[in-house]
């Protein structure tokens, strides 16, 4: 078997393959793509697979070719879907497409001169040219209607077993547009293989088959599974919906740190494989680690530290652990001012706030502070018995009967964080 799948299977990213793939792999310096869709400025964590494929690929000496959709992207892609989706205006899309570029031009090796040296491509550049009336003469007459028709994807939004109410023609074009991308790059950049997630399968032997009618060639599909949780839900959002974005301005380094440290034991069994470039044995010692000592949750450790290296950088990642051993008392009062506003703010998510004037905050005693000020504690009474038991701190650091607040001892000049024993926090926000 081909190294590269080889790697895939025992990862447990392997899903399916055309008859022939592992020979071409074996073959030659072989030539694949995956498409990225431009529906943000930012990829988030569900595209993370698509990118360590490639990555891969590119490790086992093949050359990889991301290309983003800048016209797929204007249409849609329906597979999975049971909704049309509302259609960017091309400006806006270009915008996403420059976006996308510069990040997944972090995760791959673009430099150099070798064989295997990656590549960017975004197909409104060949598609933007072509007439309708040459699509359907060029392209549109080698695909039947009946071939397309039997894709799964197409077949459950006829059906309705997706919840949807048909399709729009747009969408139905969407795999042989698709599909013209492969014989594109089949005819211009010598790609012999598409992969992606197991739910583009149709859309890619699509390509496959339009590359054998139009070209009569010879080109080749891999899938990789659908990630969801070890309970079955899906994977990559919040518990609110909101996705973890690659972006740090968008998601911060701490929140993906802590996504993946918050893993559950089975789902970081599976995900250190998935999303680490760890070898087998390594990822095993570490597995056997893990269950000899679950609460030290050594695999989620090793696993957000590798993510978040990969994706942030080690800096970042550092800052991520600092700013976690903050709840967790394991923390300096230099650790909490180095916090910039998004991470404090995230970390202490759910901490009650309050907004008060320099006024109400600066020079005041700290009894009032703590209670009429804030009704972080009930009294003065209560106030003063806290602070003589050593139970109050401010900004990680105790204080007594006679601390008064002062313009240096605000974090990002506008926050305070009181805290009382080791883990009941407050903050005001001074405005």
């Amino acid at each position: 078997m081909n190294s590269f799948i080889e790697e895939l299977k025992w990862r447990g990213l392997f899903a399916d393959m055309m008859p022939g793939t592992d020979e071409q792999l074996n073959k030659e310096v072989t030539t694949a793509y995956i498409g990225f869709d431009p529906t943000a400025d930012s990829l988030h964590i569900g595209s993370l697979i698509q990118i360590k494929i490639l990555a891969h690929f590119q490790q086992h000496g093949h050359k990889p070719i991301a290309l983003v959709g800048g016209a797929t992207g204007m249409i849609g892609d329906p597979s999975g879907k049971s909704s049309e989706r509302n259609l960017l205006d091309e400006e806006t899309l270009l915008h996403y497409v420059d976006c996308l570029k510069n990040q997944l031009s972090r995760f791959l090796d673009f430099e150099g001169s070798g064989p295997n040296k990656a590549e960017l491509v975004n197909n409104y550049d060949w598609m933007k040219n072509i007439s309708f009336l040459d699509f359907a003469k060029n392209v549109g007459k080698n695909i039947t209607v009946n071939y397309m028709m039997a894709k799964d994807s197409v077949k459950k939004r006829f059906s309705g077993e997706s919840g949807a109410d048909g399709m729009s023609f747009t969408e139905f074009t969407y795999q042989l547009i698709q599909g013209y991308d492969f014989l594109h790059l089949y005819q211009n950049n010598q790609v012999k293989l598409q992969m992606g997630g197991s739910d583009q399968w149709g859309n890619i032997t699509t390509g496959t088959e339009l590359i054998r009618r139009k070209a009569q060639g010879e080109a080749f599909a891999l899938t990789v599974p659908l990630i969801t949780k070890a309970d079955g839900s899906k994977f990559g959002k919040s518990e609110s919906g909101e996705n973890y974005w690659l972006d740090k301005k968008k998601t911060s380094p701490y929140r993906f740190y802590q996504f993946w440290f918050n893993a559950a034991d089975d789902d970081a069994e599976r995900f250190i494989k998935f999303y680490t470039f760890l070898g087998k044995e390594e990822i095993e010692s570490l597995i056997e680690d893990h269950k000899a000592a679950p609460h030290e949750r050594k695999l989620q450790k090793k696993l957000a530290e590798e993510v978040t290296v990969w994706v942030h950088g080690q800096e970042e990642y550092e800052k991520a652990l600092k700013a976690s051993a903050i709840l967790f008392g394991r923390s300096t009062a230099e650790d909490l001012v180095s916090l910039d506003e998004e991470t404090f703010l995230d970390v202490f998510d759910g901490v009650p706030q309050k907004e008060l004037s320099k006024t109400d905050v600066l020079n005041v005693n700290i009894i009032d502070l703590l209670s009429e000020k804030t009704g972080f504690l009930k009294s003065k009474s209560e106030s003063q018995r806290e602070l003589k038991g050593n139970a109050i701190s401010v900004n990680k650091q105790k204080v007594t009967a006679d601390f008064i607040a002062s313009d240096k001892d605000l974090i990002n000049d506008r926050f305070l964080l009181l805290q009382k024993g080791k883990s009941n926090y407050f903050i005001i926000k001074v405005i």
